[in-house]
């Protein structure tokens, strides 16, 4: 049941381009859109029986970190993890979930517990029955707002739940930072809770890279173009100028290989024509900085490059189905 995930450190810079930079550039550039960012985090302290449950969050990743102890994860569809002491889990469609000591313990919703704050987005939850009874179980959770930007389709190619081992061999750069996580919960020092919710993002943002590093779990479409030397050069144009007014045959003039050839692997590599993509990519964009960054609609119109703000009005309600003004007034989600 385990996600394997391999992290590969960046291939230095040369002079000649080659297929597995320019890949790299373009991992980059996808990655640079990512947008991960916790809005509410918890230090949970459990005793011998506990079961916590976590209501869906569409839009939302939840992450879990157990410091102390060992935990059932059950999902939704009643598929079990054993969790243990150094583990962690990112559940990325934010899908409903339970930690459990055991499957027969009734379950309380985490947001029934009362909690005490420990500062900005970040409160203590003791799930003891008693407060005299020693704690069996200490974990950190989090919930995040997580939007993969321009990664375009990835994010419904993404496993609902990966899981990494603070014990294993594999993840060498993520040991340090699940140590000095385990640290900061059991030991609680000044100014604890501040740095766990750093170190949560941090470790969230390497697990989702590491999953597109490794290929997406060799998924197919735009995972497929992320190898390909003949649609690479040309994802990354557009992802780097989702302004510009592309044609088929300057997207091709990228890849140096003719019109006809580049659009016919274009749709079958990735499913969808060349210019639709690049359509549907500055519509990606464009929902992204209207609803989280809370750009003007006229600044974003700009930005990729629609001579008027009724042209790009237009534009967005054909992909998107509404006009930009309903993205605009969108609120943001309730935390957990």
């Amino acid at each position: 049941m385990m996600q394997n995930l391999e992290f590969f450190t960046e291939t230095p810079r040369i002079m000649s381009p080659d297929p597995f930079d320019v890949s790299s550039d373009l991992i980059n550039e996808l990655l640079r859109g990512m947008r991960l960012r916790g809005i509410e985090y918890r230090r949970i302290q459990a005793g011998p029986a506990f079961g916590l449950g976590f209501n869906a969050k569409p839009g939302h990743a939840y992450f879990h970190f157990i410091a102390v102890g060992a935990v059932t994860l059950r999902t939704e569809d009643g598929t079990l993890y054993e969790l243990t002491a150094g583990n962690a889990v990112f559940i990325s469609h934010g899908g409903a979930h339970q930690l459990l000591s055991s499957l027969d313990i009734p379950v309380q919703d985490i947001g029934s517990f009362d909690a005490a704050s420990l500062g900005d987005s970040v409160c203590a939850v003791d799930a003891r029955p008693d407060v005299g009874v020693t704690h069996s179980a200490l974990l950190f959770s989090g919930c995040m707002e997580f939007e993969l930007g321009s990664l375009h389709g990835l994010g419904r190619l993404m496993p609902d739940l990966m899981l990494i081992d603070a014990q294993g061999q594999r993840y060498p750069g993520l040991m340090p930072i699940l140590a000095s996580m385990e640290r900061e919960v059991s030991c609680a020092r000044i100014g604890f809770a501040g740095i766990l919710a750093r170190l949560a993002d941090v470790v969230a943002a390497m697990i989702v890279r590491g999953w597109v590093e490794c290929a997406c779990g060799n998924a197919s479409g735009l995972v497929a173009a992320l190898r390909d030397p003949r649609l690479a050069k040309a994802l990354l144009a557009l992802h780097q100028q989702p302004g510009r007014d592309w044609t088929v045959t300057e997207l091709a003039a990228q890849c140096n290989t003719s019109r006809s050839v580049f659009a016919q692997h274009f749709q079958t590599t990735i499913g969808t024509p060349p210019l639709r993509y690049a359509t549907e990519l500055r519509m990606r964009l464009a929902s992204q900085w209207l609803t989280l960054e809370r750009l003007p609609i006229e600044t974003v119109a700009q930005r990729l490059g629609y001579n008027s703000q009724a042209a790009f009005s237009r534009a967005f309600k054909r992909v998107t189905g509404q006009p930009p003004g309903a993205s605009r007034q969108l609120t943001r989600p309730a935390s957990a």
